[in-house]
């Protein structure tokens, strides 16, 4: 009888030992609250084809993050003044729970009633379909000035500072007598000219003025020649004025940071 009992709890022990070893599985499974049909994304307008918008997420359930094009809201609600005429394709990118999603909505804008921040006019002129462009405040031979040269890297207030006045010296870029536009006809629209009587090239850009960042896209500044630019075309913008563009790199293929310094043609 004793040796039962011992047999007993010990088979006892064994079979407590493994069921506390089985693994807790969580019964708890993430499941959609909609599908992407379901998601309803509104755009209004404080006037009709207005460019001052608000945008929001009137599904209830859902949490993601607007990308408006100038910038990202992580909230379900935005409102800003959009600087670009015509047809802007905003989206929306969230979790319907046990998936990700993105959705667009598309927004007319017919004309520009609320005031842009001063950078854009700085930037493309009053006439903001006509645009503006810009060329070297110097050159387009060396004259000991400084529009084009080598800066210490990784310290944007060090712009001023000349380890190699490239253009000024002896070397300026090969399309230091060309030109670029900004306009908003339509689109952030940039135009490229490396000299007189070159053939345009078009891209577009995006100005971060929270950031105080350019970016080129599908084409590049004036003297963006390897190694000085940077071929991703962002640019750190030091002064943005009427009279005065300043760019830096803080870290160029070459190893330094580049400053370009332009004017208005």
């Amino acid at each position: 009888m004793k040796i039962f009992k011992t047999l007993s709890l010990f088979i006892a022990s064994i079979t407590f030992v493994f069921l506390g070893c089985q693994p807790i599985v969580d019964s708890d499974t993430l499941t959609n609250t909609t599908d992407v049909e379901g998601v309803k994304l509104v755009a209004t307008q404080s006037s009709p084809g207005g460019n001052l918008i608000e945008l929001s997420l009137a599904t209830p359930g859902i949490t993601g993050y607007w990308d408006y094009n100038l910038g990202r809201a992580f909230s379900d609600k935005v409102e800003f003044v959009y600087p670009i005429p015509g047809t802007a394709t905003f989206t929306f990118t969230g979790t319907l729970g046990a998936e990700f999603f993105t959705k667009t909505i598309d927004v007319q804008i017919d004309v520009l009633d609320n005031e842009l921040n001063q950078d854009w006019y700085d930037l493309v002129s009053q006439n903001t379909a006509t645009g503006k462009t810009w060329v070297f405040d110097g050159g387009p031979v060396p004259d000991s000035k400084k529009w084009w040269y080598m800066s210490p890297p990784n310290d944007p207030s060090s712009y001023e500072t000349a380890w190699w006045n490239a253009a000024g010296d002896c070397c300026p870029p090969v399309d230091a007598a060309g030109s670029m536009t900004f306009d908003l006809d339509g689109g952030a629209n940039f135009t490229y000219i490396s000299g007189p009587g070159a053939t345009p090239k078009a891209g577009s850009f995006v100005l971060d003025v929270k950031n105080q960042v350019l970016k080129i896209i599908n084409a590049n500044i004036l003297g963006a020649e390897e190694p000085r630019g940077n071929p991703n075309g962002v640019y750190k913008i030091i002064s943005l004025t009427e009279t005065e563009m300043i760019l830096y790199v803080d870290n160029n293929g070459g190893g330094t940071g580049w400053t370009w310094v332009f004017k208005p043609q």
